[in-house]
């Protein structure tokens, strides 16, 4: 491939966002290095007598509803055929920074999340006639071919329906969206596939009647608000298909952190503490991808199965698990209510001189 990078100026307000998503990333790495390992339940994750949790699993593991960031104890329980392995994390980044490196070979615009995902804006790329599905296809091929892994494309107007189809045909999927798809794409669109809406929401938006985002687009902002919480601003504009948010090449980070939505609300502070374990583990990588850079403070953001939030923090050095547990176990002590949601971050020090986002996941 030669001379992927030339830009020119894009039709005004199209947008081409690629969101390039690893299968099941780190079984994916053992399956290949040993093919034993391909058609049978695969995780990678914690022992069980430690209180560990599932990190990833392959898909025959997920056909018995294991999951990432389930505790390993209940992973076994679900598959007591399961195979176990403790993660390898030199030899993911290694494969990381391969995969990446064919991003940075298409355009200059990438915002990687972790160690397999990232989002690209291939907007004003001329190779490949400027076709993002064209682009896509050789993502695919050539992360396939350099690294043995597969990848899910998403191609779309906007991050949030990139996301969407990066996981509609998972795994080794392409979906594409063009632009005079997206109303009708939107339209029969489930809510409980809007990025944030997990059981919990779709159970209160079938309450109210929601399933679709075209039911979602009958009720007005104020009842969204009401009901939802600032959360409800955003759930008018996702069914609406607005998204403007730019793909994010940042030089200059004020924080670092890493967050997810459970597919099921965590019960107990215990469930809460099992779940923030991987979250501290993504937040060491990214740390590490921003050339460890100097930190003022440190935080823990819990949203409550209310949909109230809150966020614990405090001004120090040090990010260590056990400061993070701290932080945790006191933020969930203003509401004691089940969580839907954990995040973990940092503050850095503005005066820092952090490098530039480099490959060094």
């Amino acid at each position: 491939m030669t001379d992927t990078t030339r830009t020119s100026a894009s039709e005004p307000g199209v947008r081409k966002i690629l969101h390039a998503d690893c299968d099941c990333f780190y079984a994916a790495v053992e399956m290949r290095d040993n093919p034993a390992l391909r058609d049978i339940p695969l995780a990678i994750g914690g022992a069980s007598e430690r209180r560990g949790v599932i990190a990833t699993c392959n898909y025959p593991a997920r056909a018995y509803g294991v999951r990432s960031a389930m505790p390993t104890a209940r992973a076994m329980r679900l598959c007591p055929s399961l195979t176990l392995m403790p993660g390898n994390f030199d030899k993911y980044r290694a494969v990381s920074r391969t995969i990446q490196e064919i991003f940075y070979e298409l355009t200059p615009i990438v915002e990687p999340l972790s160690l397999d995902e990232a989002y690209l804006d291939v907007s004003t790329v001329t190779a490949f006639q400027g076709s993002a599905t064209y682009m896509a296809q050789w993502l695919k091929q050539q992360c396939l071919e350099r690294t043995g892994i597969t990848l899910s494309v998403g191609v779309a107007p906007s991050r949030f329906l990139a996301k969407i189809a990066s996981d509609w045909e998972k795994p080794d999927g392409l979906t594409v969206i063009t632009p005079e798809q997206v109303g009708s794409f939107i339209d029969t669109l489930p809510v409980s596939k809007l990025h944030g809406v997990g059981p919990a929401t779709e159970a209160k938006l079938q309450r109210l009647n929601i399933h679709t985002c075209t039911d979602l687009r009958q009720l007005p902002l104020q009842p969204l608000v009401e009901n939802f919480g600032k959360f409800g601003l955003r759930l008018y504009q996702l069914a609406r298909g607005i998204d403007d948010r730019p793909v994010n090449v940042e030089r200059n980070r004020k924080s670092i952190s890493v967050e997810t939505t459970f597919a099921q609300d965590l019960p107990t502070l215990d469930a809460a503490r099992q779940a923030l374990l991987p979250l501290t583990e993504k937040l060491e990588q990214r740390l590490e991808r921003h050339g460890n850079p100097a930190t003022i403070a440190r935080f823990v953001k819990v949203r409550f199965d209310d949909f109230s939030l809150t966020t614990m923090e405090e001004r120090g050095h040090d990010t260590s698990r056990q400061r993070l547990l701290e932080l945790l176990a006191n933020a969930w002590q203003r509401k004691r209510r089940p969580v839907r949601l954990l995040g973990v971050g940092v503050r850095i020090n503005p005066d820092n001189d952090s490098p530039q986002l480099k490959l060094h996941l």
